[in-house]
């Protein structure tokens, strides 16, 4: 992971080697289809994504994976497909896998619903 203080989510992804930046932006913008109107920022030095000013969920990039923060409590179809991801109330997505972005997108959105 990159150790510079960013400013913008842009300047964090382009601090990653091409491969982990094309991964970052698509689960940006399966996070941006999840939840239409997401605020972007830095937060923790990482991604966040809020709505209307509350914090949602960010993501890292990590030497082998990506992280999600935080994973939202989910039915029972949802926890079985997270289950392999699942690490400490976080999610950790292998680099070296296909990027599930429909879990991803499904996360989200159950994050909106939870927060609502």
């Amino acid at each position: 992971m990159a150790t510079a203080k960013f400013t913008s989510v842009e300047e964090y992804i382009g601090s990653f080697p091409a491969e982990v930046r094309a991964v970052l932006e698509e689960v940006r913008q399966a996070i941006h289809r999840a939840m239409p109107g997401a605020e972007e920022s830095i937060s923790y030095q990482m991604p966040a994504f809020a709505l209307a000013g509350t914090r949602l969920v960010s993501i890292g990039g990590w030497k082998g994976h990506i992280g999600f923060y935080p994973l939202p409590a989910g039915d029972a179809e949802f926890e079985e497909a997270i289950a392999p991801y699942r690490s400490r109330g976080m999610a950790r997505f292998p680099l070296d896998e296909p990027m599930p972005l429909a879990l991803i997108a499904r996360a989200v959105e159950q994050l909106v619903e939870q927060r609502s």
